[in-house]
This record gives C-alpha cells, structure tokens and sequence, in this order.
C-alpha cells in the first residue's frame, strides 16, 4: 500500500489542523494505521493510530484529548484532527499502515515493518 499524507500548514498556538493520510494499493481497510511525527533534532515519536475496524484508538499521552484519529474505509483515509496546538506539536507528520499490527502495539513498539509515506509539516506559532 502507498500512503500520501497532506493537510500540513502554519498555525498558531490553540489553532486546528487535520492531516490527511490517503492510501492506494493493497487492501487498506485492513490496515491498522498510525501517525507518528519527528521534530528537528529529535527522534521519531508515536502520536495516535486505530485498528482497521475504527473499534481501537490509541494516543501517545502528550495528544490524548488534543487530537483525534479517525478513518474512512471507503475513501481509504485516515484522519488526525488536532486541535489546542502547541509549539511543541511541530513536527513532520508521518502516517504508516500494518496489517500485522493493532493500535496499541504500534504505539508501544513502533511501525518499522509498516509501509510509509512521506511526511507533512505541522508548524505551530507562539
């Protein structure tokens, strides 16, 4: 499966941004799927993913309550709704789908095996 992700932008701290993460290929409506960001001069970070099925969720607790992931089997779409954005959510944003994975193992140890796509950036003001 080819992932793109969109929906990137400038804005200001408390400000809302929704990312976009579009599959082609492959069967992506049993993909669990995941956004995970990387701010310069940092390490990769888990930041929320759902199971296919949309049953499971599961935030990285800095997020939790901040942001919301969601996911459009039909137009083979995965949402994260950002909302009270702070300067330290900058970051390119990267989404990732496993069809061998769940929401909380993608979370806990991470989606190396998981197709990849290319990355939005997320600037937050102050």
């Amino acid at each position: 499966v080819q992932l793109q992700a969109s929906g990137g932008g400038l804005v200001q701290a408390g400000g809302s941004l929704r990312l976009s993460c579009a599959a082609s290929g492959g069967t992506f409506k049993t993909y669990t799927v995941g956004w995970f960001r990387q701010a310069p001069g940092k390490e990769r970070e888990f930041v929320a993913a759902i199971s296919w099925n949309r049953e499971n969720s599961y935030y990285a607790d800095s997020v939790e309550g901040r942001f919301t992931i969601s996911r459009n089997n039909a137009k083979n779409t995965v949402y994260l709704e950002m909302n009270s954005l702070k300067p330290e959510d900058t970051a390119v944003y990267y989404c990732v789908a496993d069809p061998l994975s769940t929401a909380q193992v993608m979370g806990v140890l991470g989606a190396d095996s998981g197709s990849w796509g290319q990355g939005t950036l997320v600037t937050v003001s102050s």
